[in-house]
């Protein structure tokens, strides 16, 4: 199976039209078109996530704008979208089908294939307390690294193919439940990434 965006060449920056932050604000937080081919028979449906691998894992270094994030600071993964029960037969999804802008609290009701459900991203707990942003984030959103961190993130989407029409998943869910569910009924996996920063001095 393989998976490619006309959005973004593999390995190459994504553009700031897909991007929830850019050096000037918020970003057109579009998601990105994304094709994916060669599916193995007996695939039901299909499930899609994007996360990013290079989020710092200290949330005070975070906030504090005046220190540079390290290269070599501990990391973790950052979820940008969560999307399962992708009927068999869709094999792309268009650029701002699912997202076009910026929802303060999150998208209630993201669009997306019929029978499809979105799952909630981390900005929901990054905005929890926030009065103007905080809310349920579901489906994309997309990058916002800290301007202060020296790393280039990389993000990567990640399309699962399934034996299974449905999983078995709670009314409000995220990628580890999904995570949890798609155990043993995996039957094939592509990916593609791109790379996003939002300081000046980070090239690649």
């Amino acid at each position: 199976m393989k998976i490619a965006s006309s959005s973004f060449e593999h390995g190459q920056r994504i553009p700031a039209e897909f991007a929830m932050g850019t050096p000037d604000g918020f970003g057109g937080n579009r998601n990105p078109q994304l094709r994916w081919d060669d599916a193995p028979a007996g695939t039901r449906s299909f499930a899609l996530l994007c996360i990013d691998t290079d989020a710092p894992t200290d949330g005070a270094l975070v906030a504090d704008g005046d220190t540079p994030i390290p290269v070599d600071h501990p990391r973790g993964d950052f979820v940008h979208w969560v999307l399962v029960d992708i009927p068999a037969d869709v094999r792309e999804l268009a650029a701002g089908s699912g997202s076009d802008g910026v929802v303060a609290r999150g998208k209630a009701a993201p669009a997306g294939p019929a029978g499809a459900r979105h799952g909630l991203n981390d900005y929901t707990g990054w905005f929890a307390g926030d009065a103007d942003m905080g809310g349920d984030y579901l489906g994309y959103d997309g990058p916002y690294p800290p301007g202060h961190d020296l790393r280039l993130h990389r993000y990567f989407f990640r399309v699962f193919a399934l034996d299974v029409e449905r999983l078995d998943l709670p009314a409000r869910f995220g990628a580890g439940d999904v995570f949890r569910a798609m155990h043993g009924h995996v039957l094939a996996e592509a990916a593609t990434w791109g790379t996003y920063s939002l300081n000046a001095a980070v090239k690649g």
